[in-house]
Protein backbone atom coordinates (compact mmCIF):
# COMPACT_ATOMS: atom_id res chain seq x y z
CA UNK A 1 0.00 0.00 0.00
CA UNK A 2 1.69 3.49 -0.81
CA UNK A 3 0.34 4.68 2.06
CA UNK A 4 1.85 2.56 4.19
CA UNK A 5 5.23 2.72 2.47
CA UNK A 6 4.86 6.73 2.47
CA UNK A 7 4.55 6.55 6.52
CA UNK A 8 7.61 4.17 6.42
CA UNK A 9 9.73 6.13 4.57
CA UNK A 10 9.06 9.07 7.00
CA UNK A 11 9.29 6.97 10.04
CA UNK A 12 13.12 6.04 8.76
CA UNK A 13 14.50 9.50 7.82
CA UNK A 14 13.17 10.44 11.14
CA UNK A 15 15.10 7.42 12.53
CA UNK A 16 18.58 8.59 10.23
CA UNK A 17 17.93 12.04 11.15
CA UNK A 18 18.46 11.74 14.78
CA UNK A 19 21.43 9.17 14.29
CA UNK A 20 22.95 11.93 11.66
CA UNK A 21 22.51 14.81 14.91
CA UNK A 22 23.62 12.33 17.81
CA UNK A 23 26.97 11.68 15.49
CA UNK A 24 27.27 15.51 14.09
CA UNK A 25 29.74 17.87 16.48
CA UNK A 26 28.68 20.84 14.76
CA UNK A 27 25.91 22.39 16.62
CA UNK A 28 24.59 23.92 13.49
CA UNK A 29 23.98 21.36 11.47
CA UNK A 30 22.87 18.72 14.50
CA UNK A 31 19.97 21.49 15.16
CA UNK A 32 19.45 21.12 11.02
CA UNK A 33 18.62 17.55 11.51
CA UNK A 34 16.66 17.15 14.70
CA UNK A 35 14.68 19.69 13.20
CA UNK A 36 14.39 17.79 9.96
CA UNK A 37 13.22 14.75 11.99
CA UNK A 38 10.84 16.70 13.71
CA UNK A 39 9.52 17.55 10.46
CA UNK A 40 9.79 13.84 9.02
CA UNK A 41 7.49 12.91 12.60
CA UNK A 42 5.08 15.82 11.62
CA UNK A 43 4.81 14.28 8.00
CA UNK A 44 4.61 10.70 9.46
CA UNK A 45 2.04 12.12 11.34
CA UNK A 46 -0.37 13.06 8.20
CA UNK A 47 0.20 9.49 6.36
CA UNK A 48 -0.30 7.76 9.96
CA UNK A 49 -3.99 9.88 9.38
CA UNK A 50 -4.64 8.68 6.26
CA UNK A 51 -3.82 5.37 7.34
CA UNK A 52 -6.42 5.39 9.92
CA UNK A 53 -8.86 6.39 7.55
CA UNK A 54 -8.76 2.99 5.85
CA UNK A 55 -8.72 1.02 9.41
CA UNK A 56 -5.27 -0.36 9.10
CA UNK A 57 -4.54 -2.20 12.28
CA UNK A 58 -2.65 0.07 15.07
CA UNK A 59 0.26 -1.74 15.25
CA UNK A 60 1.53 -0.79 11.52
CA UNK A 61 2.26 2.67 13.49
CA UNK A 62 5.10 0.58 15.82
CA UNK A 63 8.37 1.60 13.49
CA UNK A 64 10.83 -1.13 13.06
CA UNK A 65 14.27 -0.11 11.75
CA UNK A 66 15.20 -2.76 8.93
CA UNK A 67 18.31 -3.98 8.69
CA UNK A 68 19.59 -1.88 5.85
CA UNK A 69 18.17 0.86 8.24
CA UNK A 70 20.19 -0.11 10.97
CA UNK A 71 23.24 -0.95 8.89
CA UNK A 72 23.31 2.83 7.34
CA UNK A 73 22.93 4.02 10.61
CA UNK A 74 26.33 2.00 12.54
CA UNK A 75 27.66 3.48 9.14
CA UNK A 76 26.61 6.82 10.08
CA UNK A 77 28.51 6.25 13.56
CA UNK A 78 31.53 5.02 12.32
CA UNK A 79 32.18 7.05 9.18
CA UNK A 80 30.06 10.36 9.52
CA UNK A 81 27.15 11.72 7.53
CA UNK A 82 28.88 13.51 5.12
CA UNK A 83 31.24 10.32 3.82
CA UNK A 84 27.67 8.49 3.56
CA UNK A 85 25.74 11.42 2.07
CA UNK A 86 24.78 9.83 -1.16
CA UNK A 87 23.39 6.97 0.78
CA UNK A 88 21.38 8.79 3.04
CA UNK A 89 20.04 10.67 0.12
CA UNK A 90 18.75 7.60 -1.19
CA UNK A 91 17.28 6.53 1.83
CA UNK A 92 15.57 10.00 1.72
CA UNK A 93 17.38 11.46 4.14
CA UNK A 94 17.29 15.41 3.12
CA UNK A 95 19.87 18.42 3.94
CA UNK A 96 23.10 16.73 2.87
CA UNK A 97 23.53 19.38 0.56
CA UNK A 98 25.08 21.11 3.45
CA UNK A 99 27.90 18.70 3.79
CA UNK A 100 29.00 19.88 -0.24
CA UNK A 101 28.35 23.91 0.21
CA UNK A 102 29.64 26.65 2.74
CA UNK A 103 27.34 28.14 4.61
CA UNK A 104 25.87 31.62 2.83
CA UNK A 105 23.73 34.47 4.59
CA UNK A 106 22.41 35.67 0.49
CA UNK A 107 20.88 34.17 -2.73
CA UNK A 108 23.67 36.13 -4.67
CA UNK A 109 26.02 33.45 -2.16
CA UNK A 110 24.41 30.55 -3.59
CA UNK A 111 24.10 31.59 -6.87
CA UNK A 112 27.50 32.23 -7.30
CA UNK A 113 28.13 28.64 -5.86
CA UNK A 114 25.98 27.39 -8.51
CA UNK A 115 27.21 28.48 -11.13
CA UNK A 116 31.08 27.30 -10.23
CA UNK A 117 29.79 24.22 -9.82
CA UNK A 118 28.65 23.89 -13.59
CA UNK A 119 32.03 25.66 -14.67
CA UNK A 120 33.42 22.07 -12.23
CA UNK A 121 31.45 19.84 -13.81
CA UNK A 122 32.13 21.09 -17.03
CA UNK A 123 35.96 20.74 -16.48
CA UNK A 124 35.42 16.98 -14.48
CA UNK A 125 34.14 16.06 -17.58
CA UNK A 126 36.57 16.71 -20.01
CA UNK A 127 38.85 15.63 -17.46
CA UNK A 128 37.31 12.15 -17.22
CA UNK A 129 37.68 12.05 -21.04
CA UNK A 130 41.15 12.62 -20.98
CA UNK A 131 41.29 9.94 -18.57
CA UNK A 132 39.20 7.43 -20.84
CA UNK A 133 41.87 7.81 -23.76
CA UNK A 134 44.74 7.73 -20.73
CA UNK A 135 43.09 4.09 -19.79
CA UNK A 136 42.75 2.89 -23.51
CA UNK A 137 46.65 3.90 -24.55
CA UNK A 138 48.04 1.71 -21.64
CA UNK A 139 45.68 -0.31 -21.26
CA UNK A 140 46.46 -1.67 -25.68
CA UNK A 141 49.98 -0.30 -25.48
CA UNK A 142 50.80 -2.95 -22.63
CA UNK A 143 48.47 -5.65 -23.98
CA UNK A 144 50.52 -5.26 -27.39
CA UNK A 145 53.87 -5.43 -25.67
CA UNK A 146 52.87 -8.80 -23.76
CA UNK A 147 52.17 -10.41 -27.26
CA UNK A 148 55.45 -9.02 -28.65
CA UNK A 149 57.35 -10.62 -25.40
CA UNK A 150 55.08 -13.86 -26.16
CA UNK A 151 57.13 -13.81 -29.99
CA UNK A 152 53.73 -13.61 -31.96
CA UNK A 153 53.92 -12.13 -35.63
CA UNK A 154 52.70 -8.53 -36.34
CA UNK A 155 49.25 -10.00 -37.72
CA UNK A 156 48.54 -11.56 -34.30
CA UNK A 157 49.64 -8.55 -32.27
CA UNK A 158 47.29 -6.26 -34.64
CA UNK A 159 44.69 -8.99 -33.97
CA UNK A 160 45.17 -8.89 -30.76
CA UNK A 161 45.24 -5.04 -30.48
CA UNK A 162 41.95 -4.32 -32.34
CA UNK A 163 40.19 -7.18 -29.66
CA UNK A 164 41.96 -5.37 -26.86
CA UNK A 165 40.78 -2.34 -28.21
CA UNK A 166 36.73 -2.95 -29.00
CA UNK A 167 36.57 -5.32 -25.75
CA UNK A 168 37.77 -2.29 -23.61
CA UNK A 169 35.92 0.22 -25.22
CA UNK A 170 32.77 -1.97 -25.08
CA UNK A 171 33.23 -3.06 -21.47
CA UNK A 172 33.93 1.07 -20.71
CA UNK A 173 30.86 1.87 -22.90
CA UNK A 174 28.55 -0.92 -20.55
CA UNK A 175 29.97 0.05 -17.40
CA UNK A 176 29.62 3.97 -17.89
CA UNK A 177 25.64 3.25 -19.07
CA UNK A 178 24.36 1.03 -16.48
CA UNK A 179 26.42 3.53 -13.41
CA UNK A 180 24.76 6.68 -15.43
CA UNK A 181 20.82 4.52 -15.63
CA UNK A 182 21.22 3.89 -11.98
CA UNK A 183 22.14 7.43 -11.15
CA UNK A 184 19.08 8.39 -13.21
CA UNK A 185 16.82 6.70 -11.82
CA UNK A 186 17.72 7.34 -8.34
CA UNK A 187 17.61 11.31 -9.22
CA UNK A 188 14.31 10.66 -11.38
CA UNK A 189 12.26 9.04 -8.05
CA UNK A 190 13.74 11.32 -5.75
CA UNK A 191 12.75 13.71 -7.46
CA UNK A 192 9.55 12.54 -8.35
CA UNK A 193 8.89 12.16 -4.68
CA UNK A 194 9.43 15.54 -4.09
CA UNK A 195 6.81 16.49 -6.11
CA UNK A 196 4.39 14.16 -4.68
CA UNK A 197 5.11 15.77 -1.44
CA UNK A 198 5.55 19.11 -2.80
CA UNK A 199 1.47 18.98 -3.58
CA UNK A 200 0.70 16.91 -0.45
CA UNK A 201 2.02 18.93 1.99
CA UNK A 202 3.76 21.59 0.86
CA UNK A 203 3.72 23.87 4.44
CA UNK A 204 6.00 21.10 5.65
CA UNK A 205 8.41 21.24 2.44
CA UNK A 206 8.51 25.22 3.18
CA UNK A 207 9.43 24.21 6.90
CA UNK A 208 12.48 21.86 6.20
CA UNK A 209 13.50 23.89 3.30
CA UNK A 210 13.62 27.13 6.16
CA UNK A 211 15.69 25.14 8.18
CA UNK A 212 17.78 24.06 5.89
CA UNK A 213 18.10 27.78 4.53
CA UNK A 214 18.65 28.65 8.85
CA UNK A 215 21.84 25.95 8.80
CA UNK A 216 23.81 28.12 6.58
CA UNK A 217 23.58 31.19 8.54
CA UNK A 218 21.08 32.71 6.79
CA UNK A 219 18.38 34.45 9.84
CA UNK A 220 15.10 32.65 10.81
CA UNK A 221 12.65 35.20 9.55
CA UNK A 222 14.25 35.78 6.28
CA UNK A 223 14.90 31.93 5.65
CA UNK A 224 11.10 31.38 6.05
CA UNK A 225 10.35 34.08 3.92
CA UNK A 226 12.66 32.84 1.19
CA UNK A 227 11.30 28.80 1.96
CA UNK A 228 7.66 30.47 1.75
CA UNK A 229 8.30 32.61 -1.82
CA UNK A 230 9.99 29.44 -3.20
CA UNK A 231 7.01 26.61 -2.60
CA UNK A 232 4.39 29.48 -3.32
CA UNK A 233 6.18 28.41 -7.57
CA UNK A 234 5.62 24.58 -8.02
CA UNK A 235 8.30 24.70 -10.67
CA UNK A 236 10.97 26.53 -8.68
CA UNK A 237 9.79 24.91 -5.57
CA UNK A 238 10.67 21.82 -7.45
CA UNK A 239 13.89 22.79 -8.29
CA UNK A 240 15.14 24.09 -5.54
CA UNK A 241 14.35 21.21 -3.23
CA UNK A 242 16.17 18.97 -5.40
CA UNK A 243 18.77 21.22 -5.23
CA UNK A 244 18.98 22.09 -1.43
CA UNK A 245 17.57 18.43 0.15
CA UNK A 246 19.10 16.16 -2.66
CA UNK A 247 21.86 18.27 -3.64
CA UNK A 248 21.01 17.69 -7.93
CA UNK A 249 19.39 20.08 -10.32
CA UNK A 250 17.08 18.07 -12.14
CA UNK A 251 18.41 19.65 -15.61
CA UNK A 252 21.71 18.20 -14.83
CA UNK A 253 20.92 14.26 -14.73
CA UNK A 254 22.88 13.26 -18.10
CA UNK A 255 22.23 10.93 -20.46
CA UNK A 256 23.01 7.45 -20.33
CA UNK A 257 23.27 6.65 -23.83
CA UNK A 258 25.97 9.71 -24.27
CA UNK A 259 27.75 9.00 -21.27
CA UNK A 260 28.45 5.60 -22.94
CA UNK A 261 29.11 6.56 -26.28
CA UNK A 262 31.82 9.30 -24.65
CA UNK A 263 32.94 6.13 -22.83
CA UNK A 264 33.34 3.87 -25.66
CA UNK A 265 35.14 6.85 -27.96
CA UNK A 266 37.82 8.55 -25.65
CA UNK A 267 38.92 4.51 -24.59
CA UNK A 268 39.26 3.46 -28.23
CA UNK A 269 40.94 6.89 -29.34
CA UNK A 270 43.52 5.92 -26.57
CA UNK A 271 43.87 2.29 -28.25
CA UNK A 272 44.13 3.04 -31.71
CA UNK A 273 47.54 4.78 -30.65
CA UNK A 274 49.24 2.33 -30.15
CA UNK A 275 47.85 0.43 -33.48
CA UNK A 276 48.54 2.99 -35.92
CA UNK A 277 52.45 2.22 -36.54
CA UNK A 278 51.11 -1.78 -37.29
CA UNK A 279 48.85 -0.43 -40.18
CA UNK A 280 51.17 1.56 -41.65
CA UNK A 281 54.79 0.09 -41.02
CA UNK A 282 56.65 -3.49 -41.67
CA UNK A 283 57.28 -5.88 -38.37
CA UNK A 284 60.56 -4.88 -37.62
CA UNK A 285 59.85 -1.27 -36.68
CA UNK A 286 56.32 -1.17 -36.07
CA UNK A 287 56.75 -1.93 -31.94
CA UNK A 288 59.15 0.91 -31.87
CA UNK A 289 57.45 3.20 -33.39
CA UNK A 290 54.47 2.04 -31.26
CA UNK A 291 56.55 2.76 -28.34
CA UNK A 292 57.59 6.16 -29.35
CA UNK A 293 54.11 7.23 -30.34
CA UNK A 294 52.71 5.65 -27.02
CA UNK A 295 55.32 7.63 -24.76
CA UNK A 296 54.95 11.02 -26.86
CA UNK A 297 51.52 10.39 -26.37
CA UNK A 298 51.59 9.68 -22.44
CA UNK A 299 53.77 12.80 -22.21
CA UNK A 300 50.91 14.93 -23.63
CA UNK A 301 48.37 13.38 -21.63
CA UNK A 302 50.39 14.21 -18.52
CA UNK A 303 51.64 17.40 -18.95
CA UNK A 304 48.00 18.10 -20.11
CA UNK A 305 46.38 16.99 -16.81
CA UNK A 306 48.64 19.64 -14.79
CA UNK A 307 46.13 22.23 -15.65
CA UNK A 308 43.76 20.72 -13.51
CA UNK A 309 46.10 20.49 -10.49
CA UNK A 310 48.64 23.17 -10.83
CA UNK A 311 51.73 21.16 -10.63
CA UNK A 312 54.69 21.14 -13.25
CA UNK A 313 53.47 20.20 -16.72
CA UNK A 314 56.73 18.46 -17.10
CA UNK A 315 56.99 16.69 -13.73
CA UNK A 316 53.61 15.55 -14.76
CA UNK A 317 54.48 14.19 -17.65
CA UNK A 318 57.37 12.50 -17.03
CA UNK A 319 55.39 10.72 -14.27
CA UNK A 320 52.42 9.48 -16.74
CA UNK A 321 55.34 8.51 -18.73
CA UNK A 322 56.88 6.27 -15.92
CA UNK A 323 53.34 4.88 -15.00
CA UNK A 324 52.96 3.66 -18.64
CA UNK A 325 56.75 2.53 -18.62
CA UNK A 326 56.00 0.44 -15.88
CA UNK A 327 52.80 -1.10 -16.92
CA UNK A 328 54.09 -2.20 -20.68
CA UNK A 329 57.39 -3.44 -19.06
CA UNK A 330 55.57 -5.50 -16.80
CA UNK A 331 53.33 -7.50 -19.48
CA UNK A 332 56.88 -7.55 -21.72
CA UNK A 333 58.01 -9.51 -19.40
CA UNK A 334 55.17 -11.61 -18.72
CA UNK A 335 54.56 -12.20 -22.09
CA UNK A 336 58.88 -13.46 -22.50
CA UNK A 337 57.70 -15.81 -19.35
CA UNK A 338 55.33 -17.21 -20.90
CA UNK A 339 56.68 -17.79 -24.29
CA UNK A 340 59.70 -18.95 -22.63
CA UNK A 341 57.57 -21.58 -20.68
CA UNK A 342 55.40 -23.11 -23.40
Amino acid sequence: MPILKNWQEEKRSAYLYQKVAKCETDTIYKKLFLDLADSAEKQAKIWQEKLKETGKDQQVFVYKPDFRTRLVSELVTLLGAKSMRFILSAMKVRGMSVFSAPQAGTRGATAHLETRHKGLNTAGNFRAAVFGVNDGLISNMSLLLGVVGANANQHFILVSGIAGLLAGACSMAAGEYISMRSQREFFEYQIALEKEELELYPEEEASELAVIYRARGIPADEAKKMANLIISDPDQALDTLAREELGLSPNDLGSPMGAAVASFVSFAGGALVPLVPFFLGTEDVSICYSIGLTALVLFVIGSFLSLFTNRSALLSGLRMLLIGGLAGTLTFVIGKMVSIIS
